[in-house]
């Protein structure tokens, strides 16, 4: 019986740098934890406005739109983030505000339900409805799981979802135009029109 040809020595990794840390773990529990300091700082006018920058992503060349969105975000806004869309701008060092981090990692995209309920509990501790809060939601597409979040999303009555960077193939003209009058959907643009549309 005939050997199988030995494999090579894989070479050594040449490069091992530590590139820093990234802290994780600001599901619903951790982020309620500390919601009176987040009311207060949103009251105080020290956070303007939250961004929940999520949805499943590729590495296709050209869908840069997140990364810049992120790094663009003004320095009074805070950055939600979830599924593995992140990767595009999890490393930003954004800092924080008032010892809150502007970039909360909320879990993979099967915790959307942790940001549902963050965005419930602080649109009852303000007393308004959910589109009344000052957040928006920067949605990337990608692959058949992130309808289903998208489609949750819906249900619940959210509205003003910006969806990119290409819209899903089965959007027909019919079911978007449907999207666009009830749900407010908004093809995502550039990150400089964006941004400056939601925050004036």
């Amino acid at each position: 019986m005939n050997k199988p040809p030995r494999v090579p020595d894989a070479p050594f990794f040449e490069d091992d740098a530590d590139k820093g840390e990234v802290t994780v773990g600001f599901a619903r529990n951790a982020v309620l934890g500390v919601a009176d300091k987040v009311i207060e700082a949103v009251k105080g006018k020290a956070i303007r406005h939250f961004f929940l920058v999520a949805g499943c992503d590729g590495a296709k060349p050209g869908r840069n739109y997140y990364t810049e969105f992120v790094e663009k975000v003004p320095q009074d806004c805070v950055v939600l983030t979830l599924a593995c869309g992140k990767f595009r701008f999890f490393d930003k060092k954004l800092g924080d505000i008032g010892g809150i981090p502007r970039l909360l990692d909320v879990g993979q995209c099967n915790d959307a339900y942790s940001a549902i309920q963050i965005a419930s509990a602080l649109a009852n501790a303000f007393g308004v409805g959910i589109n009344e809060l000052p957040l928006s939601l920067i949605i990337s597409w990608y692959e058949q799981k992130a309808v289903c979040v998208l489609l949750a999303l819906l249900h619940l009555g959210m509205k003003g979802i910006r969806l990119g960077p290409s819209l899903p193939a089965f959007l027909t003209p019919n079911v978007l135009d449907t999207l666009v009058k009830n749900f407010d959907i908004k093809p995502i643009g550039t990150a400089d029109e964006d941004l400056k549309a939601i925050l004036g």
